[in-house]
């Protein structure tokens, strides 16, 4: 396929959902799959203006309660501290109401991780709502930073791009123990696993409210491989981000003065417990979070992705590439309309376990072929020389259509002939991204019979 028919193909598929609209707020669980089906979001970037001194803030300073605080036990360990590499000295000790950079005042947090922590921030020059993500300190190089700043110099007229987080600025400050690389996020609402846990019914969607998530995520994805030559490696549902509105924010910063979140307070910081995560609000999730992305123009060995989600090559800690990320993005799709992970990967203790896994793997896509085996670098731990498995773990007794016996929606048979076009054990023979994309079972249901778009324009 020619770029310039890939690009066409791309627009007019991306061009076939309608402007947002605003969800109510609260958050309706019925409302989702009417918004799935049929939203898409639009985004622009508003660059970010200079910092004078003293600086032009547009928005005054919220001012915060400092009395009748829902204080924790402070002996009790909390969010970040229950991180077995938690370090102290590493997390910038951030406070509601401060203001970081001369322009953005930090409102609440928004969550945590081992290398960083994340707070909603309104920036007092531009009179918005920003996410900020404040990274550990003893960084020599951020990756993040390194891939944001690739995807923004890629001048595309690709509309992939328009479906990854922008990021608005980026910019260090000096912490007691170091310095913390920030980065600047335009704000985004509960992820796509939030919203299957605790919003959904049942906690999976039928196959025809799936497919336009996957489309869009396939169509970023695109972007990320094709034309921005980067490998996301942890393509999952809590990195699908649901966009949300001023209003909800609005609400939900007031919420946070008038009931403030439970807090630890130490000699040296505050610990904040984590604000009850505000609905999503207009359209389809954006893919979130470049922290374990490479650069996918040189080698990689490294171990990546989700444990359950890992493909047999990384499994094997072999060479790997961009179909990884393809094998990713047919797991996110099973788990949205499956009540369990295609792979348990468990052993009787409830411990995930290599041996359990690819015993899985065995038993829903056939023994390896031999190519694979040879340049695997763990092939023979699981195999003998003839290809025989060791027996290291049983082989189970199950099959895609005995796993897929809860799934509900239209064609279920062409969903599991999908799904076996990626999960081939040879990345080679896996479809790109674009392929998984324009397959005739995920293409249809997009646009109605009598109103064709031309997708071979």
């Amino acid at each position: 396929m020619g770029r310039s028919t890939h690009a066409l193909r791309l627009q007019a598929l991306a061009s076939r959902c309608p402007l947002s609209r605003s969800l109510p707020y609260p958050f309706s669980s019925h409302l989702f799959p009417y918004l799935i089906l049929r939203y898409t979001i639009t985004t622009t970037t508003t660059p970010c203006r200079p910092i004078t001194s003293p600086p032009q803030w547009t928005s005054p300073l919220r001012e915060f309660p400092t009395t009748g605080l829902p204080l924790l036990d402070p002996s009790v360990d909390i969010e970040e501290e229950t991180l077995p590499t938690y370090e102290r000295e590493e997390y910038y000790p951030a406070q509601q109401g401060e203001v970081l950079h001369r322009r953005y005042q930090i409102l609440a947090k928004l969550g945590y991780g081992v290398t960083s922590t994340v707070w909603l921030c309104r920036d007092l020059c531009d009179s918005k709502y920003v996410a900020i993500k404040i990274y550990i300190n003893g960084q020599k190089q951020n990756r993040e930073l390194d891939i944001y700043n690739h995807i923004t110099s890629v001048e595309a007229d690709h509309p992939g791009k328009d479906f990854i987080r922008k990021l608005l600025d980026h910019f260090s400050i000096k912490g007691p123990h170091g310095d913390h690389v920030c980065l600047v996020h335009e704000p985004l609402g509960i992820s796509a696993n939030q919203l299957l846990r605790n919003y959904i019914p049942g906690r999976t969607m039928t196959l025809e409210e799936m497919k336009p998530c996957i489309r869009q995520l396939l169509i970023a994805v695109d972007f990320l491989h094709s034309v921005a030559g980067i490998v996301h490696t942890d393509l999952q549902p809590k990195n699908l981000l649901l966009p949300t509105t001023d209003k909800t924010l609005y609400e939900f910063e007031e919420r946070e003065i008038e009931a403030p979140s439970p807090r630890k307070a130490l000699t040296d910081r505050t610990i904040y417990k984590t604000s009850v995560h505000f609905p999503g609000g207009d359209g389809l999730p954006l893919l979130c979070d470049f922290g374990e992305a490479r650069f996918g123009n040189v080698e990689h060995t490294q171990d990546i992705m989700p444990v359950q989600y890992r493909a047999p090559e990384v499994v094997m800690r072999s060479k790997w590439d961009y179909k990884v990320d393809v094998w990713s993005v047919v797991m996110v799709a099973w788990d949205i309309v499956a009540p369990r992970n295609l792979f348990n990967g468990k052993n009787p203790d409830r411990i995930f376990d290599d041996r359990v896994h690819v015993a899985e793997m065995v038993a829903l896509l056939g023994p390896p072929p031999a190519a694979f085996r040879e340049r695997s670098k763990l092939a023979s731990v699981f195999w003998d020389e003839h290809g025989n498995w060791k027996d290291l773990a049983p082989i189970p007794d199950i099959s895609l259509e005995s796993r897929a016996a809860d799934i509900t929606g239209k064609d279920k048979e062409g969903f599991l002939r999908w799904l076996r076009a990626a999960l081939q054990w040879n990345a080679e023979d896996r479809p790109s991204a674009v392929e998984l994309l324009f397959d005739e079972w995920l293409m249809e249901g997009l646009h109605k019979k009598e109103d064709p778009v031309n997708l071979e324009a």
